[in-house]
């Protein structure tokens, strides 16, 4: 199978129906990432095809999920961001998305301003440094993948959101005791269990709220 039908199947599965020139978009970044990792080992997956799966499809697997309140022309903040996920695959589904990407290691940050200028991602800035040190409540919604304990999210990127912002924690087997020690001030406001084409371990986002 092409990774042109593996991202278009795995699209549909999901119920997203993006244009071809943002599909298009999506495998370039998966190119782009590819190429740089073997010089900069910014991802420990190497094969094209799980990069599809495990940083596409897992990245977009949010947005069937959140509501297009949260969405549509909201500011969005990717913390950890690594490579730039979930951020740019998010990006590129979604332009009218503004999206800063978050991340302390330069490597990463200098391939996220190289995939912004390659794929003319006009919606994203790419912001270095300490996700602490950033200025407070700049955002509607702050996403992690992998980043961190929930009380840890809250206590580096608490201080992002606006007042009745959120922060969208993509984790994987329900995380029920981080869920119970929670700082003083915020809550879960909604579980979602995700679903991945082609991946078989659990996946949750978790959507936090000051309470």
């Amino acid at each position: 199978m092409s990774l042109a039908v593996q991202l278009k199947d795995g699209l549909a599965t999901m119920g997203l129906d993006l244009p071809p020139v943002r599909q298009a978009s999506l495998l370039a970044y998966v190119a782009l990432l590819k190429k740089w990792n073997r010089t900069y080992n910014l991802t420990a997956i190497r094969d094209e095809s799980e990069m599809v799966t495990q940083h596409l499809l897992d990245s977009l697997s949010i947005l069937p999920a959140v509501q297009e309140s949260a969405l549509a022309g909201r500011r969005w903040a990717d913390v950890g961001s690594g490579a730039g996920l979930p951020g740019i695959p998010l990006a590129i589904a979604r332009p009218d998305l503004d999206m800063t990407l978050i991340e302390t290691v330069e490597k990463k940050s200098a391939f996220q301003r190289q995939a912004k200028i390659e794929l003319g991602l006009a919606n994203i800035t790419i912001a270095g440094g300490r996700v602490e040190d950033m200025a407070a409540a700049q955002f509607d919604a702050v996403v992690s993948r992998a980043f961190a304990e929930l009380g840890d999210f809250v206590g580096l990127a608490g201080h992002l959101p606006s007042q009745s912002g959120r922060l969208y924690a993509m984790k994987g087997v329900l995380p029920e005791n981080e869920m119970a020690r929670l700082p003083r001030g915020w809550a879960v406001a909604e579980c979602m269990k995700l679903s991945v084409p082609g991946m078989d371990a659990q996946r949750h986002l978790i959507v936090l709220e000051r309470s």
